[in-house]
């Protein structure tokens, strides 16, 4: 259920170009979540809230851990809060990715820029039921890159960069041959990465989130809607997503 809450901001960074971890406190978000949820984000002196992904949560300290690219003015007032200072959020916000215990054992994780985010909380949750973790993260540049180190903790990695800085050279989709075999692919990143994934692994089961610039953030406002893939009708990204199944909706 979403909740209006106050987080205690714990831990703030810069980790990348252009990018901050916060780690915040908060008992409830941090109890009910799954991974591919996220949170909408209050900003002082800004009407909309902004959604941030969550990152990874520990259950036993109560903490979340958000990712996330300062893009303009918003994220970057929120990029200058401090440990010790509070934050108004809704959440968990959205549907997350679906796991069973049955799920497949090989699973491929692909990511793009702050795209890349949700995975690691659902590669930790699903590394902890055993299963076998392959992840493609896609970044502009050297610069941009972040986690390596902590997917690399979960099983094999490829860093791919467009500009060839470091990792591969391209785009994650020039990366997947590399893979291996997989039973499964969960992918989250911008809408055009999105749409050469799901076009090259038509044959495979998966799911994708969507990052999308949001209204209300609880389904109300129409503002972040998609087409499906049949009979013409449309889904909220905020409420029905960020996730959906691979052939779902029409990107």
């Amino acid at each position: 259920m979403i909740k209006k809450e106050t987080m205690l901001i714990k831990f703030v960074e810069q980790i990348a170009l252009d990018t901050i971890e916060m780690v915040v406190e908060n008992a409830y978000i941090s109890k009910t979540a799954i991974p591919g949820q996220f949170l909408h984000v209050a900003v002082d002196g800004q009407t909309l809230r902004r959604p941030i992904s969550i990152a990874d949560i520990n259950r036993e300290k109560e903490t979340i851990t958000l990712l996330f690219k300062i893009v303009g003015s918003g994220t970057a007032k929120l990029a200058t809060l401090k440990p010790g200072m509070s934050m108004d959020v809704l959440g968990p916000s959205g549907n997350g990715f679906q796991i069973v215990d049955k799920e497949p054992s090989t699973i491929l994780l692909i990511g793009g820029g702050i795209g890349v985010p949700p995975l690691y909380y659902l590669g930790k949750t699903l590394a902890e039921k055993n299963k076998e973790i392959i992840s493609i993260l896609g970044f502009q540049t050297e610069k941009s890159v972040f986690y390596e180190e902590k997917f690399s903790s979960l099983g094999r990695t490829y860093i791919v960069t467009n500009d060839g800085s470091y990792g591969e050279t391209g785009f994650v989709t020039d990366v997947i041959e590399k893979a291996g075999q997989f039973d499964r692919y969960y992918s989250c990143g911008p809408v055009p990465m999105l749409k050469a994934i799901t076009a090259k692994l038509v044959d495979k089961p998966g799911m994708i989130s969507l990052e999308e610039r949001m209204g209300c953030g609880v389904g109300a406002c129409m503002a972040c809607v998609i087409p499906t893939d049949s009979n013409g009708g449309y889904k909220k990204i905020c409420s029905d997503g960020p996730v959906f199944h691979a052939q779902e909706v029409s990107l």
